[in-house]
């Protein structure tokens, strides 16, 4: 009856007793209307942020490079295991909050000169053992834990938008550089029959010398680029291969690079919604939660702690006597344990603990911060990308006629190759910066979709 009396005082000032230290409350933010460089006119209730991968990268191969990602990258398993320690911790903190009970078996004989026939006492008790949590420190340790894991498991978030993006980045620089070999591998074949055309028209003694090392040096441009443009392919194939947890080797291809679907105009919602979209904008504050609680946790090292414990036990010569006549025993207690003096140190737990929270809340506004710059300078970076790119093709169209004319004035006898020297060398470049910002266009719609929240 005693024993039933004690536990449910116990429960009864675990249930009534106070947490002290602060709850959690979200710190106000200042949260823009509107992102910086959103095309006007979009509805702000669609939310580029809140697709899926799968529809933002419609490319089937692209596809299957990201799910292989996902799966075997070890950012992702290191991730999850994680995951799997934070869960673990959790059930580690909570326990404290539950009674400890122990069992003892022990055999003792007692033997003595005056009495050599003593016998042999065997003993099996139980103990029960439990902090009465008044004043909330097990709870706020276990706010802290849980508070912990939805960190833990928003970090994994992070992690897959990010190795999301980063597989699509690669795969679109990957296909730029394909095309950039292709234009180049045939640039070589158009200048090495340009070059085989002037060494004929030279050895006749219509061409000048210098007409034939000026298409020498055209050929020679192509076929350098074509060297470079290999090695960069390559090595682009082994970072892929690395984000997909394989070995360095040869990546599937799919689309052309300008054949890839995107939207020209983005709609992004609300900036609001960032709070809650954004992964590593929910791991921050979740740490923040942890500091918060981990406040309650040094605050209750003040006050004093409430022990109890019970057991109950029996002792006999025999095995089969056990729990029977007067040789069972059990015992009650509970005491009141009142730090008194800790040289500094409950006190300095405390500031610790009040400065860690205060570090906490900056970083967690330090980070919405920076996802609404995230957001604004992926926008300009898309619309003004995309702009480039247009301005880019128009350039390339025009490098390429001035090319063609130059080639049929020079056939005509009207100018020196020289010129068709000059605008071929145009052309070309412009042709591999047009590739290059067709790369950065996509470039910029991977970053404006993951500065979104990445749709997991």
């Amino acid at each position: 009856m005693r024993a039933r009396v004690l536990t449910a005082a116990a429960l009864l000032l675990t249930l009534s007793g106070c947490k002290v230290g602060p709850n959690y409350k979200r710190p106000a933010l200042d949260v823009p209307g509107q992102y910086r460089g959103v095309a006007p006119g979009l509805p702000a209730a669609e939310n580029f942020g809140d697709m899926k991968w799968q529809s933002v990268f419609p490319d089937e191969v692209l596809q299957g490079l990201i799910k292989e990602a996902l799966t075997n990258n070890y950012d992702m398993r290191i991730a999850a295991t994680r995951i799997l320690e934070a869960q673990a911790s959790v059930g580690v903190t909570r326990s404290n909050q539950l009674p400890a009970l122990n069992g003892s078996f022990s055999v003792q004989n007692e033997r003595s000169a005056a009495y050599p026939g003593s016998p042999t006492f065997d003993t099996a008790s139980l103990q029960l053992s439990y902090i009465v949590d008044f004043w909330g420190q097990y709870r706020r340790a276990t706010e802290a834990a849980r508070a912990n894991l939805l960190a833990t498991e928003y970090a994994r978030h992070l992690v897959e938008t990010t190795l999301i993006s980063s597989v699509a980045s690669a795969y679109f620089q990957l296909r730029q550089l394909d095309s950039q070999l292709d234009f180049s591998v045939e640039t070589v074949a158009s200048d090495q029959d340009s070059l085989r055309i002037n060494t004929i028209n030279y050895k006749g003694g219509e061409y000048a010398i210098t007409d034939v090392y000026q298409a020498k040096l055209l050929v020679e441009q192509a076929e350098a680029e074509v060297i470079t443009l290999k090695q960069s392919i390559e090595q682009t194939e082994n970072q892929l291969s690395i984000l997909l947890g394989r070995n360095p080797g040869p990546i599937a291809r799919g689309l052309n690079l300008i054949d890839e679907p995107h939207l020209d105009e983005v709609p992004t919602g609300l900036p609001s919604a960032i709070l809650e979209r954004r992964p590593d904008v929910r791991q921050s504050e979740e740490a923040l939660v942890a500091a918060n609680a981990n406040v309650g946790v040094a605050k209750a090292a003040y006050f004093p702690q409430i022990p109890l414990t019970a057991s109950f036990g029996a002792q006999s010569t025999a095995l089969t006597s056990f729990l029977q006549g007067p040789a069972t025993f059990w015992a009650l207690g509970g005491q009141l344990a009142q730090p008194l003096y800790a040289g500094g140190r409950i006190t300095s737990q405390y500031r610790l603990a009040l400065g860690q929270r205060e570090e906490a809340e900056l970083t967690y506004k330090q980070t919405v911060q920076q996802a609404f710059a995230d957001v604004a300078n992926s926008l300009v970076a898309y619309r003004q990308s995309r702009l480039y790119r247009v301005k880019l093709q128009e350039q390339t169209t025009t490098y390429k006629e001035t090319s063609r004319l130059a080639n049929v004035r020079f056939t005509g006898g009207a100018t020196s190759f020289l010129e068709v020297l000059t605008t071929q060398q145009q052309y070309f470049s412009s042709e591999l910066q047009t590739t290059q910002a067709w790369y950065a266009e996509l470039q910029s719609y991977v970053q404006l979709y993951q500065a979104l929240g990445g749709g997991w």
